[in-house]
């Protein structure tokens, strides 16, 4: 067994001296973010000019790592971790700076994935990680990435020295994807591929009376919204958002272009979620009042606006197009709004939406990564969220609270108090939770349809095949998912990497992966994990309490050289856990 937490303090010793004597390293960040937030006034006018670029903020890393432990100056930076540490070989502990209520949730998620120390190190380039660490990432998991064949097919293989137990998994498993769900049953009907997602809504009778077919239902854990960015006029006056809140007919849009099980959204995150619905619902459907505040706002005839999207169908966005062309002749219709519809690029609406660069309506949503009131509104409508504009302490205080407190009964009075503000202050109008499907064909053992999208088809068998091959709707981005929020490149990463704890298939519980245990003291600020032993990565190296302090040495401290991703946003690591910068 090698010794490498000793290995690791020995090369970080000599990349610090060798830094020193070329000059301070560059510290990789997150994207800008906008000036601080101000209460905004209810009655806000609207502006003419666009609006003044942010100030730039220096990004000063507040993190120290020498191997073992990650550690930062204070817990003033404000995020959830003051250090954590390896205290031997097969033992890390997380020493929080306030009670997590979703700690274990959170770990369980694939961003939060172990990779092998040195491979992080190796693959770590100027830009982005190399095209080996980018393609063909290294893991724990169950399968491992064979080919990536861009804009065709991604192929796994069985990983022959796999830690755990996946008696179903086919030698091969094959993703492919096809924006048009006639394309993806069309493919499934004629025995092409064993399973897709997101069934469209005008299929789900075909496949229930299919008798070679299985039609998998997936509960609603998500949510369809229209995003406005109020740090672009007329969106920085509060009237306009709440015009357009009553402007748009959802029961209309639900009602048409949404299958069963689907519902129209009262609050922004779903309802079987704890917490979730407390305070008061959104607003009816009223154009005559809607017109009025619009005219009260100073824009009696309307305006002219874009209206953005990826054509990408959702769980949560089942016909896309339809939907957008509904919204924009509604905006028309009730409010005298001409939003102008514009279609972009997957990855460029994503990074832009996130950013905050979007000067129109944007069309978006979400499914929960994990099952907690904090992934919903915490990513949303944090603190540092740049994609609506300018944050609101009336809603990113009570969040900070209601996230403390690990007991939801506790936590309701700050959640309602959230509700209330973000449909006060409306950042977005939330549409619709969207039921939506998995098919299959019909031998397939142990058919997935995750409320979490966190399908793992080793868990699956394809009848009497070697080969299982799944078709979604979209390429991923990349398979480096540290750094990544798009769905499809998440559900290939949950193929072939693994976190210290995971979901169960088809449910929302955790349960240890690469732990075998995770214990909180008595006020869940320390949670020591204690990790399996004998786990090998896919390049045959041991696994270890060393390859969980580097990984999440990349994740958190923006001053690593392994600190490199797609967007450098590094979405998740900031929103869920706060980066260690000031």
């Amino acid at each position: 067994m090698k010794n490498r937490l000793f290995l690791m303090i020995a090369t970080i010793v000599l990349a610090s001296m060798i830094l020193a004597a070329c000059g301070p390293a560059p510290t990789e960040a997150p994207a800008e973010p906008p000036p601080p937030a101000a209460t905004e006034a209810p009655a806000a006018e609207p502006t003419a000019a666009a609006p003044a670029e942010p100030t730039a903020v220096p990004k000063v890393s507040v993190a120290t790592f020498d191997g073992t432990t990650l550690k930062a100056e204070s817990c003033d930076y404000g995020g959830f971790f003051e250090s954590i540490e390896a205290t031997d070989q097969y033992t890390v502990t997380f020493n929080l700076c306030k009670t997590d209520a979703a700690f274990l949730s959170k770990i369980a998620f694939s961003p939060f994935a172990i990779y092998p120390s040195e491979w992080l190190t190796a693959t770590a380039g100027d830009e982005f990680r190399s095209a080996e660490g980018v393609e063909k990432p290294i893991g724990t998991g169950p399968y491992m990435v064979s080919e990536w064949k861009r804009g065709e097919s991604i192929t796994f293989t069985k990983n022959p020295d796999y830690w755990g137990e996946t008696p179903l998994a086919a030698d091969t498993l094959v993703f492919r994807w096809s924006s048009e769900s006639a394309a993806r049953l069309l493919e499934l009907q004629s025995g092409t591929i064993d399973g897709f997602d997101n069934v469209g809504p005008d299929d789900f009778a075909t496949i229930e009376g299919d008798a070679n077919l299985h039609l998998q239902l997936r509960p609603a854990l998500n949510v369809f919204y229209v995003g406005m960015t109020n740090t672009y006029p007329p969106f920085d006056n509060v009237k306009v958002r709440q015009a357009v809140a009553m402007g748009i007919d959802r029961q209309r849009i639900v009602d048409t272009f949404y299958p069963v099980g689907s519902e129209v959204a009262s609050h922004f995150t779903p309802c079987a979620i704890p917490n979730a619905c407390v305070g008061e619902s959104w607003y009816d459907f009223d154009p005559a009042a809607a017109k009025a505040l619009l005219a009260e706002a100073g824009f009696p005839d309307g305006f002219d606006t874009k209206l953005y999207y990826r054509d990408v169908v959702r769980g949560y966005l089942p016909q896309v197009g339809n939907v957008a062309q509904d919204i924009q002749a509604q905006l028309a219709e009730n409010l005298g709004i001409n939003a102008e519809i514009e279609v972009m690029e997957s990855g460029a609406f994503i990074e832009a939406s996130g950013a905050g660069e979007l000067n129109g309506f944007h069309l978006l949503g979400w499914g929960a990564d994990y099952p907690h009131v904090t992934n919903f509104l915490d990513y949303h409508f944090g603190k540092d969220q740049k994609q609506f504009g300018t944050t609101f302490p009336e809603i990113y205080d009570n969040l900070i609270a209601g996230g403390q407190k690990g007991i939801p009964a506790d936590a309701e009075a700050d959640y309602v108090a959230a509700n209330n503000a973000i449909k006060e202050l409306v950042p977005m109008v939330p549409i619709a939770h969207g039921g939506s499907a998995a098919a299959y064909r019909a031998d397939v053992v142990t058919p997935q349809a995750s409320p979490l999208t966190t399908e793992e088809f080793a868990f699956s068998g394809p009848g009497d095949r070697d080969v299982f091959v799944w078709m979604q709707n979209a390429e991923p981005n990349t398979m480096f998912c540290a750094d990544e929020t798009d769905g499809e490149g998440l559900r290939a990463c949950e193929q072939f990497v693994e976190g210290l704890y995971g979901y169960e298939v088809n449910g929302t519980d955790t349960y240890p992966k690469l732990a075998e245990s995770c214990t909180p003291n008595e006020d869940a600020t320390v949670w020591t994990c204690v990790l399996r032993q004998g786990v090998k990565f896919h390049d045959g190296t041991d696994f270890d309490s060393a390859d969980v302090l580097a990984t999440w040495d990349m994740l958190l401290n923006p001053a690593s050289p392994a600190h490199k991703g797609n967007t450098n946003l590094w979405e998740y690591a900031e929103t869920l856990w706060g980066l260690m910068w000031k």
